[in-house]
């Protein structure tokens, strides 16, 4: 079983960004507890300032798809819902080479 490394991309729209900035907060608290959660970092980028980056360690893809219907994760989703420019992007990653 190999750990999986996952980049997520949030863009907040500018009149927004305080209030999904909040909200994700909430969900890396919340997150960091979850049982296969090795690390869940944010951070918002300085060359689009609103764009905020999750920067993520699990312990299988299976940990992902149980994050992924916790109710803190839906939460997160209500209190961003018409603060987003766009569509938030999930990567989960894999090593090349």
């Amino acid at each position: 079983m190999s750990e999986l490394q996952v980049v997520a991309t949030i863009p907040a729209k500018p009149e927004a960004a305080d209030q999904v900035r909040q909200a994700l907060q909430t969900l890396v608290e919340a997150t960091r507890g979850e049982e296969g959660c090795l690390a869940y970092d944010l951070f918002e980028s300085t060359s689009a300032p609103g764009t905020f980056v999750t920067v993520e360690r699990w312990t299988d893809a299976e940990a992902l798809d149980a994050h992924m219907g916790m109710p803190h994760v839906a939460d997160a989703f209500a209190a961003a819902d018409g603060a987003l420019s766009g569509e938030v992007a999930i990567h989960p990653l894999q090593p090349v080479g």
